[in-house]
């Protein structure tokens, strides 16, 4: 499994206006967009910039696990989009604004007795005290899904045995990047968003490579890999062909994942935080880098996690997921973005 060490319950910093201050270069207006919901996150916009599409824990619903939910950003109006039953993950409208996209487990015929299992384990969590730290477990009936935006006219797009998920639209929408462990291994495919024409990009073994996104122009794909350490991830960018794999970062200290592009095709916002004090617990932030030079730049300071950037389509503004105070639960939070200079 997956084991990245994210907690959401740092303490606060007393010097907030500090912190604060240091964001104001790159970040106006923050607003916090999800309420609501015991936690909320990993939101992606629609291609007009109308509505945002993400996964939420539900209060009260028997289901600890997150599912799929889409917004109108003008009124905050919100539905549900996925089936209800199972874990839920990495959701994306379809460039074109008419279909949607998201992993589900809701057919595993053991999905229930999962969530029954994981709020006993967490009321017996909660009575002892005991913090886990997050882990992905690589859900083997997990598979992507097709939809309407709201959520009817379901259909499954992956049917190949074990985990299928994270997958992400080409600009044009003609091609889904994901995640599969299909050859045994968690190596990046392409398909048509059909389905169809399913090719290996990766071919690694025994490691994880996922979070995968195209570049604006369709011909690179970066994403994230523990190739050199498990767990350590890093950033790497390849070719649409497979071709010219690069890593862009080397620091094993250091976890980083998240990557998103920006509209240049030069420059990514990404996630990443100081692991190299085992007896402290990392604090996320958001970070620039320009992929040509290296460069770096940290966008956010808070005093909580801070994680899962993206950009609307205009590039104006940017999405993220965060428990900002350090307290709180994570929500969706946006804001006006000004990217640095070089």
């Amino acid at each position: 499994m997956l084991s990245l060490l994210l907690t959401f319950t740092l303490a606060a910093d007393p010097m907030s206006q500090e912190w604060e201050k240091a964001e104001t270069a790159y970040l106006k207006n923050i607003k916090q967009l999800t309420t609501g919901f015991v936690r909320a996150g990993e939101g992606y916009f629609s291609p007009d910039g109308k509505q945002i599409i993400y996964q939420a824990e539900e209060k009260a619903t028997g289901n600890p696990f997150y599912q799929i939910f889409a917004q109108d950003l003008s009124t905050g109006s919100f539905r549900r989009v996925s089936p209800g039953n199972g874990r839920t993950t990495c959701a994306a409208f379809h460039p074109n604004g008419k279909k949607i996209i998201f992993a589900s487990s809701h057919l595993d015929p053991e999905a229930k007795k999962h969530q029954e299992a994981e709020v006993a384990k967490r009321a017996e969590d909660l009575k002892k005290g005991v913090r886990r730290r997050y882990t992905w477990d690589f859900d083997p009936f997990m598979e992507i899904f097709e939809a309407d935006p709201d959520g009817s006219n379901l259909k499954n797009l992956t049917n190949a045995k074990g985990y299928d998920a994270e997958g992400s639209f080409s600009t044009d929408g003609k091609q889904i990047v994901f995640c599969s462990n299909r050859d045994g291994h968690l190596n990046l495919y392409i398909m048509e968003a059909d389905g169809g024409n399913v090719r290996q990009l990766t071919k690694t073994k025994d490691c994880y490579n996922g979070g995968p996104f195209f570049s604006p122009d369709g011909k690179k794909v970066i994403y994230r890999s523990d190739r050199k350490e498990k767990d350590r991830l890093q950033l790497y960018v390849i070719n649409a062909d497979g071709t010219g794999e690069k890593a862009l970062t080397e620091n094993d200290k250091w976890v980083y994942w998240a990557p998103y592009w920006y509209k240049d095709g030069k420059h990514i916002i990404y996630t990443a935080a100081d692991h190299s004090d085992e007896k402290a617990r990392p604090n996320y932030d958001l970070f620039w880098m320009n992929i040509e030079t290296g460069k770096t730049t940290r966008i956010t300071h808070a005093p909580g996690q801070d994680v899962l950037p993206v950009f609307s389509p205009d590039y104006s503004n940017v999405m993220w997921t965060s428990s900002r105070d350090g307290r709180s639960p994570t929500q969706l939070y946006i804001a006006d973005f000004t990217p640095p200079k070089e």
